[in-house]
């Protein structure tokens, strides 16, 4: 692994911002400031808009400011590449929401410790827990049994924005993927580490504060996500199980019964993916596809 194991490993932090929300982000960057075990160093990327003096005592902040916003997964990628190819300055990278907050201290130190103790291990998915309710959503537990969040668990996927990452998963598989902009791109990197024989952990002992909100809240929401639905299968997917996967998700969308200008917008979305490039095309070995189906998720659903 990327350090010894007689020291801990070293953890930096990633956080993407629009540069709306700086009273959020101050609170978040304050709540890294307190965390127990060595200091943290984080990366701000302002993605396409400048970023606010963020001096927080006790934490090392740089800042990246893009010129345009382009997208989630790139975005993310600069604050990878910032800590050097692949992140491999640091062991682990904690992916934030700016609008997020660690309410525990012991947080980082609980990454240290599972991705010590677990050679194998290369992601972690947080709990997020609404800050003022503790409720977590059915959405932010990335598995389909998903009624009792406070069950931890091997998973398939992971969440974006309340993360941790072992950066030697990227000098193996890569980044994000920059094409999706928004939408599936945590799951397009998780077929691939777990296609490289790493795990992923959902851990609900590790908390994100975060406000409720709906991600159809995004004008884009149901075009972006029916296109990447569709490039996260070319790209990932054995061949027979590419239309599979498409048509269950197909029929799972019109027995949601969306409105009419959401079906209009996910269909153009749905033959979008079918007619833009993708990028590059690695399907799975088949032992993975197996391996998914263990873990509760067949890649059809």
């Amino acid at each position: 692994m990327n350090a010894a194991t007689n020291k801990q490993l070293k953890v930096g932090a990633v956080v993407l911002t629009m540069g709306n929300r700086p009273e959020e982000l101050r609170a978040l960057l304050e709540s890294v400031a307190k965390q127990t075990g060595d200091p943290i160093e984080v990366v701000v990327v302002g993605n396409g808009s400048p970023l606010p003096e963020l001096n927080v005592p006790g934490l090392a902040v740089r800042t990246v400011e893009l010129p345009e916003n382009v997208g989630i997964p790139a975005g993310r990628n600069v604050g990878i590449e910032a800590f050097g190819p692949a992140g491999r300055d640091v062991d682990i990278l904690l992916f934030l929401d700016d609008d997020g907050l660690l309410p525990h201290q012991d947080t980082a130190q609980l990454c240290r410790e599972a991705f010590a103790a677990d050679r194998k291990l290369g992601i972690i998915s947080f709990r997020i827990a609404d800050p003022d309710t503790g409720v977590t959503q059915r959405r932010h537990v990335p598995r389909l049994r998903a009624s009792d969040p406070m069950r931890s668990s091997r998973v398939t996927t992971f969440l974006g924005g309340a993360n941790a990452a072992r950066t030697q998963v990227f000098a193996e598989v890569g980044g994000l993927p920059d094409e999706f902009f928004y939408a599936h791109e945590e799951t397009d990197l998780a077929w691939r580490a777990l296609d490289a024989g790493w795990m992923i952990d959902y851990r609900s002992d590790m908390v994100l504060h975060h406000p409720t909100t709906a991600p159809s809240r995004h004008a884009v929401y149901h075009r972006m996500v029916a296109r990447n639905r569709v490039w996260l299968a070319r790209r990932n997917l054995p061949a027979p199980l590419v239309p599979l996967y498409l048509g269950v998700w197909l029929l799972l969308t019109l027995a949601r019964r969306p409105s009419p200008a959401a079906l209009r917008a996910w269909l153009g979305g749905f033959k979008e993916g079918w007619t833009a490039p993708c990028g590059p095309r690695r399907p799975m070995k088949w032992r993975t596809v197996w391996r998914l189906t263990r873990l509760g998720r067949p890649p059809v659903i």
